[in-house]
């Protein structure tokens, strides 16, 4: 049995989350900027399918990529190294929502829903939510987007029309993290496709526990300056 919250209910503690399905913790309240920035300072985050209502998960183990610790395979190096690519921040955010939102082969919905959409949006207007975009020959061609606070990047999606568009975009933005100091990109659940990249689990205390300071320091909320998306990989750095 889980917790449903009305509009100004605080979170269960994460502890109470089911064991199946893993993370379940509450459900109800609001996707209101200040209802989703406390469940992210929480280790919680928001995930429903359209006609459910608004469920909230803090899974145990927890996917989490440490941004010095990303891994850049050879294919990845070399398009990285080509540079036949733009990449730009937070300057076509709702475009990466809806592309992100777009059914994936073998899928038939997205749980990137209108409302969903329309709440990130918001925390973007608000500087807490940021888009990494590759644009190829003028074109958004992949990117991801997520939210910041303080030290902690909560990744939330990401697409891809053109190979390794996405992976561009993932890298950038581990090195942006990594000058800026950031203590940890925040994957919420675990694919194989995360781990290739570096991603790995470690226990639910554990991210609760770093969250608790990395939240309250270092940068506050704004958009990210587009000169910061110009990074050079090259064959000793990738």
């Amino acid at each position: 049995m889980i917790s449903w919250l009305a509009r100004n209910d605080p979170f269960p503690p994460v502890g109470k989350a089911l064991t199946r399905p893993n993370g379940l913790l509450c459900a109800g309240a609001d996707l209101s900027p200040e209802r989703l920035l406390d469940a992210y300072r929480q280790g919680i985050f928001p995930w429903f399918s359209p006609g459910e209502p608004i469920l909230w998960w803090s899974p145990d183990p927890r996917m989490v990529l440490f941004p010095e610790e990303m891994k850049i395979s050879r294919s990845l190096a070399k398009a990285l190294r080509r540079g036949n690519y733009e990449v730009r921040l937070d300057t076509s955010f709702a475009s990466v929502v809806r592309a992100c939102s777009q059914p994936r082969p073998g899928q038939d919905g997205t749980w990137i829903t209108e409302q969903m959409q329309k709440a990130y949006c918001r925390l973007h207007e608000l500087g807490h939510a940021h888009s990494v975009e590759t644009w190829i020959d003028g074109t958004l061609s992949g990117g991801l987007y997520g939210v910041a606070i303080g030290r902690a990047f909560y990744g939330e999606s990401m697409f891809s029309r053109v190979t390794d568009a996405s992976k561009i975009a993932l890298a950038h933005l581990a090195r942006y993290l990594e000058r800026q100091r950031f203590a940890v990109i925040d994957c919420q659940m675990k694919t194989a496709h995360l781990a290739s990249l570096g991603a790995r689990e470690i226990r639910r205390i554990e991210l609760v526990r770093g969250l608790e300071s990395w939240t309250a320091e270092g940068m506050g909320p704004g958009r990210w300056p587009q000169d910061d998306a110009t990074i050079r990989f090259g064959a000793n750095n990738t």
